[in-house]
């Protein structure tokens, strides 16, 4: 029951922030469609490497409070512009998370499932006052509700003789190789090919660092796991792989970042 309603205050700040970032769309366009990129790389690695798993969308989602968390680690290193960006590309990536979520497992989704993930966002989408809000609601997320269900729904079930099972070294190869590879090329594609520019003070370095951090993802992707994933065994194999996907992709984004010239 807990879990339920730290699942549902979770993804109504979702909804808030989805709504909030359409009322600039000319900021949104390029991080919105590198989160898309983001996603659908990561996807077809862990197809190729296990095609029969139905684990395959627990690899797209970015959890932004533990991307921006490691993002401040850098503190003043790091460029308003960027911090920025990274935001803009988890609020697209979580609704296209939900996208994925009412398109293909619409069938899994039990009426209890659905008022606390995709009835939550709705909610949250129809609010008045998001601003106001997504104030309040952000720390109390960020500092409580993803920690207590991280602990709950993860650390505290974590198997590590299942770190090396088909089904965690696919997590880990599409969401550390994936995330980076989907929006780096992406972004570099779009700027090449289109009229899109990169935004101000933001360069592809960046970009790429930006890409590893969004391989740390648990919070939306476990969501989606406990919808789509059957066995108990498998879903123990998920949770060790997301756990060292973000453990990997926040060190290697954080070792990029840091290389990246001081902000001014």
């Amino acid at each position: 029951m807990l879990s339920h309603i730290l699942t549902f205050i979770f993804f109504l700040l979702i909804g808030l922030e989805i709504r909030h970032g359409l009322e600039k769309p000319k900021d949104v366009i390029l991080p919105a469609i590198c989160a898309f990129g983001g996603m659908l790389v990561p996807a077809i690695i862990f197809i190729s490497l296990n095609p029969d798993s139905p684990a395959w969308a627990v690899s797209m989602p970015t959890d932004v409070a533990l991307a921006l968390g490691a993002l401040s680690l850098l503190g003043k290193r790091i460029k308003p512009e960027v911090r920025f960006f990274l935001l803009t590309l988890a609020i697209a990536d979580d609704f296209f998370s939900l996208a994925v979520i009412g398109m293909f497992f619409k069938s899994e989704l039990r009426l209890e499932s659905f008022i606390y993930t995709l009835g939550a966002a709705a909610i949250g989408y129809l609010l008045p006052y998001r601003a106001q809000l997504i104030k309040v609601l952000s720390p109390v997320v960020t500092f409580f509700i993803i920690p207590v269900y991280i602990i709950i729904n993860l650390l505290a079930q974590l198997d590590f003789s299942q770190a090396t099972s088909a089904v965690s070294l696919s997590i880990i190869a599409a969401r550390v190789v994936g995330k980076v590879l989907g929006i780096s090329l992406t972004a570099w594609l779009l700027v090449k090919i289109t009229s899109l520019k990169y935004p101000r003070n933001v360069q592809l370095t960046d970009i790429i660092g930006i890409g590893f951090l969004s391989g740390m993802g648990l919070t939306v992707s476990m969501v989606i796991a406990e919808i789509t994933v059957k066995s108990d065994v498998e879903l123990s194999q998920v949770r060790m792989g997301l756990f060292i996907a973000a453990l990997i992709s926040g060190l290697l984004g954080l070792l990029w970042l840091k290389r990246s010239p001081v902000a001014r």
